[in-house]
């Protein structure tokens, strides 16, 4: 079920980071105790020496080093050997299988290692603990009621929260304020007012939208949210499930149709088609395409290139039809940025306790300062001086009739949407296929999937 984000369970009384007093796991002092014992449940110390490895993506590692940093207050014993790689399959992969693996891990990127697998060997350490916790800001909060909604249930399989997705990331449609004014133009609520003002937009000489064709599943996105807004939230459950017939739903034909309809129209940029991401990103930074389609994190990718006076927005999905299940202020808002600690890391009871310190409201605000984006503390950016695209997702989020919902089938199952449903998006909004065709498509994969046996499945409630 969609979840109101003004229903979100703040923080109160936040205190300073070292304040907390008591002894044993769950109170105030170090989650990872003081003990060095290797018995694989109470394996390592938070004295004791850490290593973390971090995915050098869009955020950057200075948020990391803060991090390390604030760790570092905590437990001055503590030496920490920190290192960033975007290749984090082919450096981490290895030392997984040698059971020599990093103590924390940000398994992140396009490299990131198959989370399905790493589940189904028991490679991951049950951070349930985590949770448990008491926050290191008030020690009569556990950490889990520090949490934006849908954090634990995108990071838990089979019951057991094994990933936590650290950035929130809200997903909408982007453009720039300052030509949406110059130009006299209005973000529509409606799909009959999206295709309106493309029409303005290519009249005037701009491509209405761009998109990363190398990484076309950037596009599958607003195709879903469409359809979780006109079909429910149970349409993208069905989906993660695997049901037969799941992705031929009405609500997602209809949506695929209508997406389908900006490509046949002419209202895509000329040579989307071969761009990746950064380069679509550029393209309508520089004023080429007016609207893009992206998570949260766009801002901080492209602040390099971006105008000064660009005031990059985003806003929701316009809805389909007047008959959608969800308002026009319901969004895609999930955790992504994936933290694990090993199950055979050296120092777990350490990583936890890292895990903990980056949920601080100060290791919060640190990385919404650092790397551009929200995290997943609620209430962690209150009084920071956020950049035009952060404050237009706070006003996403905070805007009468917000809602928020996700899907979670690329971490179950990372095939079907980085191989599969990118393959088929890339031929949809290259005229290759049809809306039929996409639907088909998408669905004999999940169906392989499901006949799978060595592939292990997993259901969402």
């Amino acid at each position: 079920m969609a979840q109101t984000i003004s229903r979100r369970r703040l923080l109160h009384g936040a205190a300073a980071l070292g304040a907390l007093a008591g002894t044993g796991a769950l109170t105030g002092c170090a989650l990872g105790g003081d003990s060095d014992d290797d018995d694989g449940g109470n394996r390592g110390a938070a004295d004791a020496p850490l290593e973390v490895v971090i995915f050098n993506g869009g955020f950057g590692e200075e948020y990391a080093k803060a991090h390390e940093a604030l760790y570092r207050e905590r437990h001055p014993g503590a030496q920490i050997k920190h290192s960033a790689t975007q290749q984090i399959a082919e450096t981490l992969q290895p030392r997984f299988v040698a059971g020599t693996p990093p103590d924390v891990l940000d398994n992140s990127g396009g490299n990131q290692i198959d989370f399905n697998a790493l589940v189904s060997q028991g490679a991951l350490a049950d951070l349930g603990e985590l949770l448990a916790a008491p926050s290191l800001d008030d020690p009569k909060v556990a950490v889990r009621d520090t949490l934006l909604p849908g954090i634990v249930d995108a990071g838990s399989y089979d019951g057991r929260f094994l990933a936590l997705n650290y950035a929130y990331s809200a997903y909408g449609t982007w453009y720039s304020e300052k030509l949406f004014a110059d130009r006299g133009w209005q973000y529509p609520t409606t799909w009959d007012g999206m295709i309106a003002l493309c029409r303005q937009i290519k009249a005037a000489g701009i491509a209405p939208w761009t998109y990363p064709g190398v990484h076309a599943r950037y596009m599958s996105w607003p195709i879903l949210a469409s359809a979780a807004k006109l079909g429910g939230v149970e349409v993208l459950k069905a989906i993660d499930n695997l049901e037969p017939g799941a992705w031929r739903h009405d609500a997602v034909r209809t949506a695929v149709d209508a997406y389908r309809q900006l490509a046949v129209d002419g209202y895509v940029q000329a040579g989307a088609e071969g761009m990746d991401h950064i380069q679509a990103q550029t393209e309508w930074c520089r004023g080429r395409a007016a609207l893009i389609f992206c998570g949260s994190w766009l801002e901080n990718e492209q602040k390099a290139v971006t105008p000064p006076d660009f005031r990059m927005t985003v806003a929701p999905t316009p809805s389909l039809t007047t008959g959608d299940k969800l308002p026009y202020a319901a969004f895609r808002g999930a955790g992504s940025e994936s933290f694990v600690v090993p199950a055979k890391a050296k120092n777990l009871r350490g990583g936890l306790e890292y895990l903990r310190v980056m949920l601080s409201r100060e290791g919060a605000a640190g990385f919404t300062r650092t790397a551009g984006s929200l995290s997943c503390v609620a209430g962690a950016s209150a009084g920071l001086d956020l950049a035009p695209g952060l404050t237009s997702v706070t006003r996403m989020m905070t805007a009468p009739g917000a809602q928020t919902f996700t899907w979670l089938y690329p971490s179950y199952y990372r095939k079907l949407e980085r191989t599969f449903v990118n393959a088929a998006t890339a031929d949809l909004f290259a005229r290759r296929i049809d809306a039929a065709g996409w639907v088909d498509r998408c669905q004999k994969a999940a169906d392989d999937i499901a006949k799978d046996p060595s592939i292990k499945k997993y259901k969402r409630a």
